[in-house]
């Protein structure tokens, strides 16, 4: 039966660093597939001025398109309403039937795990891979978070890579260099698109570490 992992999150744009946690995560785990699930209406960011959905899907191609082990779905994108994980979750569970899922995101999400849908849910589905820079207190985790949830939490360290989306977008307004923090294909893209160029609400717009619900 495949292992496979979800990976959700905004990806305005995906750059670098999803790309190493993809990676570690699948090394160290052993994963049959990382699957990347950009969210079409994240719910922790009502109203949030963030890029077209097809933008940031194609973009998540583009990064992925390289490594055999990674794939994009379109789930969240062709689901009405809120992208909330535990409908996700579901979806996966019914499409790959007998497979054993995670659900990868940052450790600082993880922490916000009992406010988002159906916790209890979350953890009976799946298990979850709590991802983190060198240096970062995993213990919040076992601070904040009940025994029950610890034990379907596993976690991850990975080279830190300093990079976030809204660095990015910041760099491109301001006209700096983005180049090796991105993938290339996913630098082409923004320049071709004009993506992000006099846009400043976007700042307000966060990675896949941002809390998802």
């Amino acid at each position: 039966m495949p292992t496979i992992a979800i990976m959700g999150g905004t990806f305005d744009p995906v750059h670098t660093g999803h790309l190493v946690i993809a990676e570690e995560a699948r090394a160290r785990f052993g994963l049959d597939e990382v699957v990347f699930v950009p969210a079409a209406e994240p719910p922790h960011k009502p109203g949030a001025d963030i890029s077209p959905a097809e933008d940031r899907y194609a973009m998540v191609l583009l990064a992925t398109a390289s490594n055999p082990f990674f794939s994009v779905s379109r789930v969240e994108l062709d689901r009405p309403g809120p992208s909330y994980s535990i409908d996700t979750i579901r979806q996966f569970r019914s499409s790959y039937a007998g497979a054993s899922l995670y659900f990868l995101t940052g450790a600082d999400a993880v922490l916000e795990i009992l406010a988002w849908r159906d916790p209890e849910a979350l953890i009976r589905e799946c298990r979850f891979i709590a991802a983190a820079r060198p240096g970062y207190d995993l213990s919040q985790l076992q601070r904040r978070l009940p025994e029950h949830f610890l034990a379907a939490i596993d976690t991850l360290v990975v080279p830190g890579v300093d990079i976030s989306s809204s660095d990015i977008r910041r760099r491109v307004r301001e006209g700096a260099s983005i180049t090796y923090l991105i993938p290339e294909p996913v630098e082409d893209y923004i320049r071709k698109r004009r993506l992000y160029e006099g846009s400043p609400a976007l700042e307000k717009s966060g990675g896949p570490a941002a809390i998802r619900r």
